[in-house]
């Protein structure tokens, strides 16, 4: 599968995720989220670009995925709207990513498909 981005066409796998994580650009990130909006009618807000940079980041620095229990720790301090409840925040990140919060960020972040290298 692929995506077009500007003139220039992107690889991705069966599920939408980037083939080359190089590939990745805000742009891309961009027609990735409009693409999901055709189907699940969300758009990308200033919480899901925090998010989405905070995947980075971690991914960067670990070389792990955030689990959902770290990202649910973290109650948004880095990247968005703060909580001071976990389930109140895990409830908040699937109403922003109702397809499940953990592999939409990483499919958005241009990161790999999500597996059992999840950090706890």
């Amino acid at each position: 599968m692929s995506i077009k981005v500007g003139d220039k066409i992107i690889e991705t796998d069966e599920e939408g995720y980037l083939l080359n994580p190089d590939d990745w650009t805000e742009k891309v990130a961009e027609e990735m989220a409009y693409q999901q909006s055709q189907q699940d009618n969300v758009k990308l807000t200033e919480t899901h670009w925090g998010l989405i940079q905070y995947f980075r980041d971690y991914h960067n620095e670990n070389k792990v995925h955030p689990s959902m229990h770290k990202l649910v720790m973290s109650l948004g301090k880095y990247h968005g709207q703060h909580f001071h409840d976990h389930k109140a925040y895990e409830k908040f990140l699937y109403e922003q990513f109702p397809r499940g919060p953990i592999p939409e960020l990483c499919k958005l972040a241009g990161l790999p498909k999500p597996t059992e290298e999840f950090e706890d």
